[in-house]
């Protein structure tokens, strides 16, 4: 058994052939150099990329494993320079009828062991979806039916940053995941916290206890991947391993969260549409403080306020540390330039933030600079709510 790390959301802007793929994500990326960027840079070993139901990116795929370099494997996964394991998924947006009779939608992400497997789940989403070749487009039907096409193809499904304020279970349809899900409750073995929330505040709401909480980057491009990241005890990397990790079976686990510290996030409190501001104040906000007006869009710490049912946050035993942890284009000083010196030196940005000594950092950098990334894998860094540029040294 040994560590690994985990990013299970990375989004393709594009295919091979430049065909639109996620429309707000960057051209480079794509399936491959996806994959190079988690072994060459990130230090990633295990990487969900979430838009693999889209027919231009299966064609990509069958390219990619002709070129020798990667290659599927029993246990479920694309296994690239026998360095990183690809976990083939799909983000689904679904419709949702909340017991108020109102509606809404959320995204799910659906990962799949086999490359046949996700093939003939696009063949089937195709009848629910008006153009599958597209990333996170919304689907006919709900959650609940969902899982079970999920199933079909020897799948998991996990709700998407299940907090914020758009396209998300909690902030945009429900206050309860068991009201969606009803019976299939149990299925879903984990859920994916999202940029604006953490585990602290997500252990306020008790149905939540015996899901697994995973952290990952949502990417858009090629720098963000690993923005938020999971450490994983597995045996080895595969679709199986990962599995057995979110649902806690047979030693392997999820030993540590990596993500930002809710306050960077620009869904965390409550924003008024009319004054174009962050609203301060107690939570839950319900209007603006300053011209009154109940248009506002609902943040993470305000909503969980409000649909909570414990007092205090008390998370169950098997529940792994979250650590508030800031990747390298986040740290003040750390530029394109500094972050290339340092990958020349050291290798992968996982062996920068977990393995160096602040000596082996300085020697590189110099001082200043180190401080400032020593800092932040400390978390000693200032926070400042509303934007991820709010930091600086306390």
């Amino acid at each position: 058994m040994y560590d690994i790390y985990a990013d299970l959301h990375v989004h393709i802007g594009r295919s091979e052939n430049n065909k639109p793929i996620k429309i707000t994500a960057a051209r480079s990326l794509n399936f491959a150099n996806i994959a190079k960027e988690c072994v060459e840079r990130k230090g990633i070993n295990l990487v969900g990329i979430i838009d693999c139901a889209s027919p231009y990116v299966i064609e990509d795929i069958e390219k990619f494993l002709q070129t020798g370099e990667a290659y599927e494997i029993d246990d479920g996964g694309i296994i690239y320079k026998d360095k990183v394991c690809i976990i083939l998924g799909s983000e689904i947006e679904t419709a949702e009828t909340n017991s108020e009779g109102k509606t809404g939608s959320a995204h799910n992400l659906c990962y799949f062991p086999k490359l046949s497997d996700i093939k003939a789940f696009s063949e089937e989403m195709s009848h629910h979806i008006k153009n599958i070749t597209l990333s996170s487009q919304r689907a006919d039907i709900s959650a609940y039916k969902l899982i079970d096409i999920v199933k079909k193809y020897n799948g998991v499904l996990i709700p998407a940053h299940c907090f914020t304020p758009y396209k998300s279970f909690y902030g945009n349809c429900t206050d309860s995941l068991r009201k969606i899900f009803k019976e299939k409750y149990d299925d879903i073995p984990a859920i994916e916290l999202g940029l604006s929330s953490d585990t602290f505040l997500a252990d306020q709401i008790s149905e939540l206890e015996s899901k697994t909480f995973l952290t990952n980057s949502d990417a858009h491009s090629l720098p963000r991947i690993a923005r938020e990241y999971n450490k994983m005890q597995l045996e080895n990397i595969n679709f199986k391993e990962f599995l057995m990790a979110l649902k806690n079976e047979k030693g392997r686990k999820i030993v540590a969260n990596y993500g930002l510290d809710p306050k960077l996030g620009k869904y965390h409190r409550t924003y008024c549409e009319v004054c174009g501001k962050t609203i301060p104040g107690e939570a839950p906000v319900t209007k603006c403080d300053t011209c009154e007006s109940k248009n506002i869009t609902m943040g993470v710490y305000d909503r969980i306020e409000i649909i909570k049912d414990k007092k205090t946050t008390q998370s169950p035993s098997f529940r792994p540390v979250y650590i508030y942890q800031y990747p390298l284009t986040f740290i003040p000083g750390v530029g394109g330039k500094t972050i290339d010196k340092l990958l020349e030196h050291f290798g992968t940005e996982m062996t920068i933030l977990h393995k160096l000594s602040d000596d082996d950092i300085e020697a590189v950098v110099g001082k200043k600079i180190a401080k400032n990334i020593i800092s932040a894998r400390d978390g000693k860094l200032h926070i400042i709510e509303g934007g991820r540029r709010g930091l600086r040294k306390s």
